[in-house]
């Protein structure tokens, strides 16, 4: 796989565990928070956040969000869940343990991906740019442009912070871009096509999107948009 130009070094991945994930997904965000799996899912009508049964997929409690609205990705802030919407400048707050809604915030602009570093929310709108967000109000601090091999990286989607750097799904590439949060840089891929063959079955549209990494165990998960499974994986220590 030769995602972007550049000497990027591209690193494979083995499935730990495989479990099951529902195929009506439209997967936006996954996040693991807590203890506990949370899933953000897209299209007007049908986007929700939903906390998440590892072992079964089962869905243990939801939230939908108004039809019009278009849900994106979502991060876990103290006891409380920032869930994003596509393009209709509102991000929604909910409470953890109950997913009951805890209120909204203004958000401008595109938004696609959200993690958090400790200090700031960190989110994606689709171009090179990440976006260093105040909690408490969604201000912007700073943006810093993603590159691979000295180009901007546009169409950064999903985004998880693990062991102090950012893993970003992109939209066209079957990969991870395990990015510098300090220069930006893509300082390497994680080859995910052999998943991507395995739940899109040649679908364009099941793309690759949903990264959550457990902080107290090192485990990292993986989805997809309508994918029937959610994968822990290991990353193969030795690049192509």
């Amino acid at each position: 796989m030769t995602p972007a130009p550049g000497r990027i070094p591209t690193f494979g991945c083995r499935v730990v565990a495989a479990y099951p994930h529902d195929p009506l997904a439209f997967t936006q965000g996954l996040l693991w928070h807590r203890g506990a799996l949370y899933e953000s899912t897209g299209l007007i009508g049908q986007s929700t956040v939903r906390k998440v049964r590892l072992r079964d997929g089962r869905v243990l409690r939801s939230a939908a969000l108004p039809a019009p609205m278009f849900g994106e990705g979502l991060a876990g802030w103290g006891e409380e869940i920032v869930s994003l919407t596509y393009r209709d400048g509102v991000a929604f707050r909910w409470d953890a343990r109950t997913l009951a809604p805890r209120g909204e915030l203004a958000c401008a602009g595109e938004a696609w991906g959200m993690t958090s570093d400790g200090a700031s929310l960190i989110r994606s709108d689709g171009t090179p740019m990440l976006r260093f967000l105040d909690p408490a109000t969604l201000v912007e601090r700073r943006a810093l442009l993603v590159t691979a091999g000295g180009r901007p990286l546009g169409l950064l989607n999903d985004l998880q912070w693990a062991q102090g750097a950012i893993l970003a799904n992109v939209l066209t590439l079957p990969a991870l871009a395990r990015i510098d949060p300090g220069s930006g840089q893509v300082a390497a891929w994680i080859d995910l096509s052999p998943l991507v063959a395995e739940c899109a079955g040649g679908d364009p549209e099941k793309l690759a999107n949903g990264v959550a990494f457990d902080v107290e165990t090192g485990r990292l998960f993986v989805t997809g948009k309508n994918w029937p499974r959610l994968y822990e994986i290991a990353v193969d220590l030795v690049p192509r």
